[in-house]
């Protein structure tokens, strides 16, 4: 997922270290907050935080499942997400990406093939749900 990539691919080669691994036969239950890269190719069931002035990056794997929130600097997905993202600087989703709910922000890279089912919002400097009210809101007075 996060290895070489060929020169036809849309996303580009990460270089993340991250600090904490969920392995595919660990399950977690419960709010994580996170100050270092975590990779998850387990299931987290539960909200993902980070400090807003942390460069912390999440990344979930092809097996890797979140049911949850995940607020975090950069955002990777190749498995699956059932929540909202909050992306302040980048969200990329791969071919294998499930994700149902709704992707606050600032940089956006979607390889063809990943499902997204919600509001795709840029803009992540703003408070997320209040953009998602305005988009919401501004488009029903379109009607």
């Amino acid at each position: 997922m996060f290895g070489k990539r060929n020169k036809n691919n849309l996303l580009m080669p990460s270089q993340e270290r991250f600090d904490t691994l969920i392995g595919k036969s660990s399950e977690i239950f419960g709010r994580m907050a996170v100050g270092d890269s975590l990779r998850i190719d387990g299931k987290v069931v539960g909200n993902i935080e980070s400090m807003p002035e942390a460069k912390v990056t999440v990344a979930i794997g092809i097996d890797g499942t979140v049911i949850g929130d995940i607020f975090a600097h950069r955002v990777m997905v190749a498995g699956k997400v059932e929540g909202n993202i909050y992306a302040a600087e980048r969200v990329e989703f791969h071919r294998s990406a499930s994700v149902k709910g709704d992707v606050t922000y600032g940089s956006i890279g979607i390889e063809h093939g990943a499902q997204i089912v919600g509001l795709i919002i840029q803009g992540a400097d703003r408070e997320p749900a209040t953009q998602a009210q305005s988009v919401i809101a501004s488009a029903k007075d379109k009607r």
